[in-house]
């Protein structure tokens, strides 16, 4: 039915309110889809009936969790993903497959427009466009909050009016299984700290506690099995979210570059995420080959730096998909980490494709060939030190 609109539905106050403002902007009714992507809170199906309450003419949910783990999170621990060195890419992972959704349910009911409830300076905007033009170039895309240029406290005003059953927060927050981002508020200042209240997946570190150990173990760079009981990739993240969440690891604060060209300061946490890059980083480093591990690095972070712009469905991302896939071949093994304190510290790895030779390093290495190796390995210097000082 073109006479409708498929909105993204969070179930917060910009998407319970946007159903409106949708109807006014587009003449369209509205289904409201709100997909599960491990966020916890709230109850979805009281996430969909608010929806109807708000006005939507149908609402839908989509249980999306071990398809978000096992095909954007494990590319993403296989990448070592994290934008700005920092944070593992928590918002950036959903919204391609919450766009994905948004059209398969647009083509099901007919419809020819879908809707997020983004504002005009994030990054959101630009990862649902850009992933519904990749998927569904057919569909048009509106965004009412930024595109009639409605504030939060507009929003709060609109849903007082109407009476809608909103729920208010100081905060914005966006959350899934991989990790939870918080920002605006006192936030706003870059020197505020952080207050303890707004943290919810991560308990105090500096509390004192007895170190916890554990030990991961990956198959080919996916993790399988925690202290050797194996799980699915979504229940191995959500074990790990309580474990390392317990010692507050995956505490991030950091002032980000969004593609608007504004710099924004937001506060993450993601225990799991944190524990499991840490792991596999470190698994890493035990079986890839030098050069492969050092350009590695690279592809990482510009796999990290277009996920983050909303070009998962990239042809460029693609090709560095098929890299890293290669590259995991033989990252099999366990990694120990001991959490404690707000950190994932490695205190052990192994595995049967190590490149770790302990007779080599032990015994078995010709320190003879040593001295020739360093002076064929010095030679381009000495050459160029010996021009730079003729002249």
């Amino acid at each position: 039915m073109a006479d409708r609109v498929v909105l993204a539905y969070s179930g917060g106050l910009e998407t319970s309110v946007g159903i409106g403002w949708l109807r006014d902007l587009t003449g369209k009714e509205v289904v409201a889809l709100a997909v599960d992507v491990g966020q916890g809170g709230e109850d979805l199906e009281v996430i969909r009936q608010r929806a109807l309450d708000c006005g939507a003419v149908e609402s839908v949910v989509v249980d999306a969790k071990d398809e978000f783990a096992d095909d954007y999170l494990v590319p993403a621990l296989r990448a070592n993903a994290r934008h700005q060195k920092r944070y593992p890419l928590v918002s950036a992972l959903s919204r391609p497959l919450i766009a994905e959704h948004l059209a398969v349910t647009a083509r099901q009911l007919g419809a020819d427009t879908v809707a997020h409830g983004c504002t005009g300076t994030g990054n959101d905007q630009v990862r649902f466009a850009t992933a519904v033009a990749a998927i569904a170039p057919d569909l048009s895309v509106v965004a009412p909050v930024r595109d009639l240029a409605l504030s939060r406290d507009q929003a709060v005003a609109y849903a007082q009016e109407h009476g809608l059953p909103v729920r208010q927060s100081e905060y914005s927050v966006d959350q899934n299984v991989w990790g939870r981002a918080v920002e605006t508020g006192y936030l706003d200042d870059p020197w505020n700290a952080p207050d303890e209240a707004l943290y919810a997946y991560t308990q105090d570190p500096t509390v004192a506690r007895d170190p916890d150990e554990v030990t991961i173990t990956f198959e080919q760079g996916v993790p399988v099995a925690i202290d050797g009981q194996r799980f699915s990739v979504l229940r191995t993240v959500q074990e790990l979210n309580a474990l390392a969440g317990r010692h507050g690891v995956g505490r991030i604060d950091v002032v980000e570059d969004r593609l608007v060209g504004i710099k924004s300061r937001e506060v993450y946490e993601a225990p799991a995420a944190t524990a499991l890059i840490t792991a596999h980083e470190e698994l890493e480093n035990l079986t890839l080959e030098r050069d492969v591990g050092r350009y590695k690095r690279g592809v990482e972070a510009d796999w990290a730096d277009l996920v983050h712009d909303g070009l998962w469905f990239s042809g460029l991302k693609r090709s560095l998909d098929a890299f890293i896939d290669d590259t995991q071949q033989y990252v099999s093994g366990d990694v120990r980490l001991q959490l404690h304190g707000g950190r994932a510290t490695v205190t052990g790895r192994r595995s049967e494709q190590s490149l770790y030779d302990y007779e080599l390093v032990t015994n078995d290495f010709d320190q003879s060939a040593a001295r020739g190796f360093v002076d064929i390995w010095a030679l381009p210097s000495r050459i160029a030190a010996r021009r730079d000082r003729a002249n």
